[in-house]
């Protein structure tokens, strides 16, 4: 017998140390029959503001030993699960790693920021709202990121305060909520949300609706590109269009 929580396929997971949401969030958009595998990576101090220099210090960090450890399981798509990381270096950087990962590993990879592409890609978005947690620089960085892939930023939201580890992770649905709307345009065709320690997965339905238009998160994006990795069509409700199908 399959039981519902294995059978179908592996993911395993690259994290951030101090990251408190992916995993729920990988709980929550689990497809049925897929078993989830998560390694704990550094090269960033806990106790530093996530800026700029530390996330740029993460995305070149040693993957060699969280990967040895999550290949042990044979995964069949590895998840790179930051975000800012690869926003810090660049879409080249980007590229490159996931096709690192994927030499050393054996399996298919996504890293958050390719996923976010990708998903804006399927939907057919190229003028955007951003949103994140992230310090202004790196915001600047990551809106540089998608411009070089095509997408424009017409409007942009930020929190008010600098976030440190637990700051980014500790932040409420209702005020991510809130973040979002805030980036909304009318001539943004979708809204993004990017940060893989941030609450979106349960806000992301109720900034769709609100606003009509698709949301794009770092953790639902990154399913997404790895169901197509897969070639599994599965569809969600109540995570958004990219994982619902709906599009075009």
């Amino acid at each position: 017998m399959i039981y519902p929580s294995r059978g179908r396929a592996r993911f395993g997971f690259l994290v951030p140390f101090t990251n408190r949401n992916l995993e729920p969030d990988m709980t929550l958009l689990r497809p049925s029959g897929v078993s989830l595998h998560f390694a704990r990576m550094g090269g960033y101090d806990r106790d530093e503001i996530p800026d700029a220099d530390q996330m740029h210090g993460l995305g070149a960090a040693d993957l060699d030993g969280p990967l040895e450890m999550l290949t042990g399981v044979r995964p069949d798509v590895i998840f790179y699960g930051c975000t800012s990381a690869t926003l810090t270096h660049g879409a080249a950087f980007d590229r490159d790693l996931a096709a690192r990962i994927a030499a050393q590993s054996g399996a298919k990879t996504v890293t958050a920021a390719g996923a976010l592409v990708n998903a804006l890609r399927v939907v057919g978005s190229t003028r955007i709202g951003f949103a994140s947690p992230y310090v202004s620089d790196i915001n600047d960085m990551a809106i540089a990121f998608l411009a070089s892939e095509g997408v424009e930023t017409i409007a942009r939201s930020e929190v008010t305060e600098i976030l440190d580890n637990d700051g980014q992770g500790a932040m409420t649905p209702d005020r991510v909520l809130a973040l979002g709307q805030a980036a909304d345009h009318a001539d943004a065709d979708a809204i993004v949300l990017s940060c893989t320690d941030m609450r979106s997965v349960e806000t992301l339905q109720r900034l769709e609706d609100a606003l009509g238009k698709p949301v794009i998160t770092s953790n639902q994006a990154m399913v997404f590109q790895a169901l197509q990795l897969a070639g599994m069509e599965d569809a969600f409700q109540d995570f958004g269009a990219v994982l619902a199908r709906k599009w075009g």
